[in-house]
């Protein structure tokens, strides 16, 4: 921790501060904190600088972790050795399996956290971390000498000197918030913006843009009738996020189901000229898959209804979350159109939707390990980066952490790619493709997703995070003790059993009984046949952890789909292994296309696998580069 003195010399005061650190990051959001977390862990002794103590790992728009491809993110990020898995275990109020109906790659873990202690929670974690100091001030100026960082400076005008720092500032850089004709320029909940730091990363030659998001209202839980509405109960006996936590979560309180009606869309379509995004007032980008009610109605005019969730913010307060329902309009307007939502006639606000303005970074601006191009050190993550979500901000924010600390180790970065992860995925295509919209993940543009499924993220990642420093031995033991069932559990599967022992099973679930004995393993490729079948019914099972069994079962049932995928893997890396040189000038090329020049002088990719994924650049210009590397 830092050591303050305070001496007096004729009557000045002088502050004596540790001001030297190995790694500073900047913002202490989702980001933020897996990335302080991360370096802190591995040993690199860091600096974690906050607009607001109070703001530490705070949920503006939904108290939500997880969902649809973003359960994914957040197994990884447990996987590798991060936090938010085991907050959101600790402090989940609901917690529900999405997509039960679908295969088991789109199965997605999600959550309703208390947003309350999980922001409490998670600042104690930072507080009881050994190597992390942290303090609440704003970030004026990343100083950089010959290409590298050395520190940073305050608007206090305090200076602190490091080799590293990750900036992870969210959407407070210059944010503004607006409600119908009136704005102001604060963060999201009316925490206090960034204002100067923009500046600075312009003056460091990072290409800036400015997006937009937004959140629906707040209103008083005792104003609600619920009668009118679908209960949302959370689902029993799901495993957790960590695959550190031991049990199940227990739900403590339910969402509830309503629509909006023929008089909301009356009401928005009536008043569409008063809308700052459609009377010109927003000019920033918001993001496509999370749009406001009144941008809903607008481009679906023909549907009659919209769902709308009401979702509880906490157990300390009777605020709750209208899901659907994101606006900018006036707050009059806002009053007349939720009032016209089922359930909603009479509820009372107490907190006002809003639209939110913030710069953010061209993302092409990074290499693969986000770290800034040509500024050695400099790392960036989360919305920044023109990402939207709380997962995606805490999966690019370890994965900085983990580059900035291989940095400060003085080896190569640690890359995880579209074949191994969710956050790879995301960052590739942050990196390799850029975004011109708030980007989400979404498991359709995992292209390996039947791979890359929840429950074996720590199959997939641990050993990257072992090989890190992240990974301790609790869960390295923990890991290894699940490599080794899995190892017994695909041997046994391999017993034959007799028709006669089977065969009750088998026509209780309505399965034909074949004369001769199966294999479990030929059982479980039956379609009615699932683990849980197997393990109220063999003794052989009793003695697994039944996780692990239902794990296995899903790769013996997908296993022609898995194998298929290996092989396109397997053909991939091909173009992984040709590597192209970081100084090499497309444009001296002969064959390129222009475009495939000034793109591939852009990005700079890694390798012709890289380069293949990105916009402009065609097959024929992939074999002009076949053709350069095999002549050099």
């Amino acid at each position: 921790m830092p050591i303050f003195i305070t001496k007096c010399y004729n009557g000045a005061m002088s502050e004596i501060y540790d001001k030297n650190y190995d790694a500073i990051v900047v913002g202490a959001g989702h980001a933020g904190v897996e990335a302080a977390l991360a370096l802190a862990r591995i040993g690199h002794k860091t600096l974690i600088v906050t607009l607001s103590l109070n703001a530490i790992s705070f949920m503006p728009c939904n108290p939500c972790i997880g969902g649809t491809s973003k359960g994914h993110l957040v197994r990884e990020i447990d996987a590798l050795g991060g936090q938010m898995g085991l907050s959101t275990d600790k402090n989940a109020l609901q917690i529900r399996m999405l997509n039960c109906g679908k295969g088991a790659a789109v199965q997605s873990l999600r959550a309703q956290a208390d947003k309350t202690l999980y922001h409490l929670y998670m600042k104690h974690v930072l507080e009881e971390e050994p190597n992390l100091t942290i303090l609440q001030g704003e970030v004026s100026n990343i100083l950089v000498e010959g290409g590298k960082v050395t520190g940073i400076k305050t608007t206090l005008g305090q200076i602190f000197y490091c080799k590293s720092i990750v900036v992870a500032t969210g959407v407070y850089l210059n944010a503004n918030i607006i409600i119908g004709d009136w704005s102001q320029k604060v963060g999201p909940n009316g925490f206090a913006a960034a204002t100067e730091l923009t500046k600075s990363l312009i003056d460091l030659g990072i290409p800036t843009r400015r997006f937009k998001t937004g959140t629906p209202a707040r209103i008083d839980k005792a104003s609600i009738d619920f009668s009118k509405m679908e209960i949302q109960n959370g689902d029993e006996k799901l495993y957790p996020f960590s695959f550190m936590t031991e049990g199940f979560i227990e739900n403590k309180q339910p969402c509830y189901l309503t629509y909006t009606t023929e008089k909301t869309k009356e009401i928005i379509l009536r008043n569409i000229d008063r809308s700052p995004l459609y009377n010109g007032s927003i000019h920033s980008i918001g993001p496509r898959y999370c749009p406001s009610i009144e941008d809903k109605i607008m481009r679906f005019q023909d549907k009659e209804r919209h769902q709308i969730f009401i979702e509880p913010e906490s157990s300390f307060t009777n605020e709750m979350y209208v899901q659907g329902m994101s606006s900018s309009m006036p707050f009059d307007v806002q009053i007349e159109m939720y009032h016209s939502v089922i359930g909603l006639e009479h509820c009372r606000f107490l907190r006002y939707a809003y639209a939110i303005e913030y710069d953010c970074i061209d993302s092409l601006a990074l290499n693969p390990s986000l770290m800034v191009k040509g500024i050695d050190g400099l790392f960036l993550a989360g919305q920044l980066n023109g990402s939207s979500g709380y997962e995606e901000a805490a999966g690019q924010g370890i994965y900085a952490g983990i580059n900035a600390s291989q940095y400060l180790k003085g080896e190569d970065p640690i890359i995880l790619t579209r074949e191994n992860s969710y956050i790879g995925v995301l960052v590739d295509d942050l990196v390799t493709k850029g975004t011109n919209e708030p980007y989400r993940m979404m498991t359709a543009r995992a292209e390996h997703r039947l791979l890359l499924r929840q429950e074996n993220a720590d199959i997939r990642l641990t050993p990257i995070g072992r090989k890190a420093g992240l990974v301790k031995d609790d869960r390295w033991n923990k890991y290894l003790e699940k490599v080794n069932q899995t190892k017994d559990i695909y041997e046994m599967l391999n017993t034959s059993i007799s028709p006669k022992i089977y065969g009750p099973l088998f026509e209780k679930l309505g399965e034909s009984i074949p004369s001769n004995g199966l294999t479990y393993k030929a059982m479980l490729k039956r379609s009615n046949i699932e683990a849980k079948d197997l393990i109220d019914y063999f003794d052989d099972f009793k003695k697994f952890n039944p996780r692990y069994i239902e794990e296995v079962a899903v790769e013996v049932k997908y296993e022609g789909y898995l194998n298929k995928e290996e092989n396109i893997i397997s053909n991939n890396k091909k173009l992984e292994n040709k590597v192209l040189p970081e100084d090499l000038d497309y444009s001296t090329i002969l064959g390129l296309r222009l475009e495939a020049r000034q793109k591939l002088n852009k990005i700079k990719p890694l390798n012709l696998a890289q380069a293949s994924r990105i916009s402009g650049v065609s097959p024929s210009d992939i074999t002009v580069l076949l053709v350069y590397l095999s002549k050099k």
